[in-house]
């Protein structure tokens, strides 16, 4: 019996793939083009609007967080807090490994109330502005409040094993540091499905046959080795759909949110988990982490140069020694925050390349071009939908809606030449 239920599952699907109100174009007759601009015409012009204010308003918003959060660090170096938490972490112990830790509680603090003012309008205020959040404040500075403590937790001891590394590797400081940033990024990509995402949802198994044998299904005829679908109440906090394969060295885990189960047809729900599974099956965890693993690795070699020179113009008035002084780590993070502001372009183009290929991924195996044309225009809730080609390059860490559109639509058109 179990045999036959994915193939009889997936027919279901595909019996209810497409919603009516969508057109079904077909590109082969009409033109790529022609097709997906069938699709991005069934947005009406006041919806799309309001979507690209969101999308380009956050521009502005992805500059102010880097000013705020960089006067931030300013100030606390300016005002000699940063120096007099590190004494204070010297007044309470003895222990140079666990003075760091100490002191990243008093900054983390620091930083949370600093950056406070501005997450609350981003995140909470304008979300609502939008349509986008579902959450009452208490329970927005609730799920805040989880984010704080688990960069307690876990930032205390990284802080720690990295300035011990620091003390004891002064000039290749920069290689270790970036390892262990490195480490702790993998790690977090490890726990952060079984650990650390349940603390903020709660995640239980996906019961309709309907949806799960499908899905399975594609997973295994793709060589990913599941026997559960995992949905998680993301609906609490949030209109927004989304799907994921995360996790890895053995936590790996199919998710879905409930929204895509509510909001979009079943041929969307599948086109979604194809590309989220192409994530996984090329490697795009692990190609991320030596991406960016390069990226950090960079932006430690400038620290490395910028940090001697600024704590000797300003060390004197911020009191703060060599790179392994605890009360240096604002300069340290200014310092590769100016670094990666300026990179954005690049690494928007680093993520933006794999989510395209998983997007070729998907569509090759869920087969849902007209389904993935759907998910495309449930993301312009809050993604702009046709950028210009620049303007994509530099702000979008995704393809667009538009070049997500083209593709699917390009796919139905070649494949049925494919013999």
């Amino acid at each position: 019996m179990r045999t036959l239920a994915a193939p009889l599952m997936t027919l279901l699907v595909l019996a209810q793939a497409h919603p009516a109100h969508l057109p079904a174009p077909d590109p082969a007759r009409i033109g790529i083009e022609a097709a997906t601009e069938a699709y991005l015409e069934t947005i009406p012009a006041d919806k799309r609007a309001r979507s690209d204010a969101y999308f380009e308003g956050g521009y502005w918003l992805m500059l102010w967080r880097f000013l705020w959060s960089s006067a931030g660090l300013l100030v606390i170096l300016n005002a000699g807090l940063s120096a007099r938490l590190r004494d204070f972490a010297a007044r309470t112990t003895r222990s140079r490994f666990v003075q760091p830790a100490i002191y990243w509680i008093g900054f983390s603090l620091f930083v949370f109330l600093f950056s406070l003012p501005l997450a609350v309008y981003a995140d909470y205020f304008r979300e609502h502005q939008y349509g986008l959040s579902t959450q009452t404040f208490g329970a927005w500075i609730g799920d805040a409040l989880k984010s704080l403590a688990v960069e307690l937790v876990i930032g205390s001891f990284a802080v720690s094993v990295f300035y011990a590394a620091v003390r004891r590797a002064s000039r290749s400081w920069w290689l270790w540091g970036a390892g262990i940033a490195i480490a702790f990024l993998a790690l977090g990509v490890a726990i952060g499905p079984v650990f650390i995402a349940p603390l903020f949802n709660t995640y239980t198994r996906v019961e309709d046959p309907a949806i799960r044998e499908p899905v399975l299904a594609v997973a295994r005829a793709n060589g990913i080795h599941a026997d559960d679908v995992w949905q998680v109440d993301a609906s609490r906090q949030t209109t927004r759909i989304s799907a994921n394969v995360s996790g890895m060295f053995g936590t790996e885990r199919i998710t879905l949110n409930d929204n895509l189960l509510t909001r979009a047809s079943r041929g969307a729900v599948l086109a979604v988990m194809g590309h989220e599974m192409g994530h996984y099956v090329l490697n795009h965890t692990y190609e991320m982490l030596l991406s960016f693993g390069l990226v950090i690795a960079v932006g430690f070699a400038i620290v490395a140069r910028g940090f001697p020179a600024a704590a000797a113009r300003y060390g004197s008035r911020w009191r703060i020694g060599a790179v392994d002084d605890p009360a240096g780590l604002p300069l340290i993070v200014l310092l590769f925050g100016v670094y990666l502001f300026a990179i954005t372009p690049i690494t928007n183009s680093i993520v933006r390349t794999n989510e395209y290929e998983a997007d070729v991924f998907g569509l090759n195996a869920a087969r849902q071009p007209e389904g993935f044309a759907e998910a495309a225009l449930l993301l312009a809730d809050y993604r702009k939908l046709h950028p210009g080609p620049v303007e994509e390059l530099i702000f979008f860490d995704h393809p667009s809606g538009y070049t997500r559109i083209l593709t699917a639509m390009r796919w139905k058109a070649e494949r049925d030449k494919v013999k």
